[in-house]
């Protein structure tokens, strides 16, 4: 049994620390089993860690494949949602796909629409005059001789027509008169149609085509030249050129009408010689192309052209004479 007033927990009296032999008190920790010995710096007790937050224990979201860049913002559908388990492609089209167009949008567009057909139109029509404006002076000087000697013909023609009908309604004996305007405009014709010969001012163009180099769209382009210039009557070759006349064939071996000819190819036309000559020899125009195929073209003027090639008359098949 222990002492009276002695307590014996932890191996210390119940009256505090034992005093030592001087009576003075043990310092503490001596007589202690688990106490360090003298001497001896006490350690300090570790500071027990905090237990982290449930926010801050949640790992981070994870980083996106490409570019490494966590993907915070990415909203994690409903497993209600109709797009949940869709693909990002798919999602893609369903938020492009119906379209949602606004009130403000289909006006810009109808205004951008506008805009757009409005530059069309007047890139259009600046091409269109592009062949003019690039035209050098001498070009254009030539382009207004064609209009006023063209202008000058049909004004010749307007009189000439004038003077036939007072010459009808004039005459005494209009029936006689009659007869003579009809032979007359018999021959005009005759001449066009190339069934009757035909004689007069105009010039000779010669084309000389050495290497064959010649095809038949060029000579058919002198034809248009000539006629735009006021050629009334033409000849190639011993062949008479009309409205109904085409050319056709290889280099070296053009034909007119099926007529095969050979170079050198001579025209003989009638007309102004002071507006056939200059149509020929402009930049660019029949005399420069030839050239440039190797050929050689030459133009001579003359007082008197004849052309005596003629075209058998052909009855049109259907087309009669409106006259009573």
């Amino acid at each position: 049994m222990s002492e009276p007033g002695k307590d014996t927990r932890d191996g210390e009296p119940a009256g505090g620390p034992v005093a030592g032999a001087a009576g003075q008190p043990v310092p503490e920790g001596v007589g202690r089993p688990d106490a360090p010995p003298p001497g001896k710096p006490q350690p300090q007790p570790q500071p027990q860690p905090e237990p982290e937050s449930e926010a801050e224990s949640a790992p981070e979201p994870a980083a996106a494949e490409s570019g490494g860049v966590a993907r915070e913002d990415v909203q994690e559908e409903p497993s209600g949602s109709p797009r949940a388990g869709l693909t990002g492609r798919q999602r893609l089209v369903a938020g492009l796909w119906p379209p949602r167009v606004t009130r403000a949008q289909l006006t810009v567009a109808a205004l951008l629409f506008v805009l757009g057909l409005g530059l069309a139109i007047q890139v259009r029509s600046t091409s269109d005059n592009s062949a003019l404006r690039g035209a050098r002076q001498e070009d254009l000087v030539r382009i207004l001789d064609e209009l006023d000697n063209r202008t000058e013909r049909l004004e010749d023609e307007k009189h000439r027509l004038a003077a036939q009908r007072s010459e009808l309604e004039n005459s005494s004996d209009q029936a006689e008169e009659a007869r003579k305007q009809t032979r007359l405009k018999e021959q005009q014709l005759g001449i066009l149609a190339g069934t009757v010969a035909a004689e007069g001012p105009g010039i000779t163009l010669t084309v000389t085509d050495r290497p064959g180099a010649v095809e038949a769209d060029m000579l058919l382009d002198a034809i248009q030249e000539l006629r735009a210039a006021g050629a009334e009557a033409i000849q190639v070759n011993g062949v008479r050129v009309v409205a109904a006349s085409y050319f056709s064939g290889l280099e070296g071996a053009v034909e007119i009408d099926g007529n095969r000819i050979r170079a050198p190819y001579i025209f003989k036309v009638i007309g102004k010689p002071q507006d056939l000559e200059p149509a020929l020899n402009i930049p660019g125009g029949v005399v420069q192309t030839l050239e440039k195929e190797q050929a050689t073209a030459e133009v001579v003027r003359s007082e008197r052209i004849v052309v005596d090639a003629l075209r058998a008359a052909k009855r049109p098949d259907y087309a009669r004479s409106s006259a009573r």
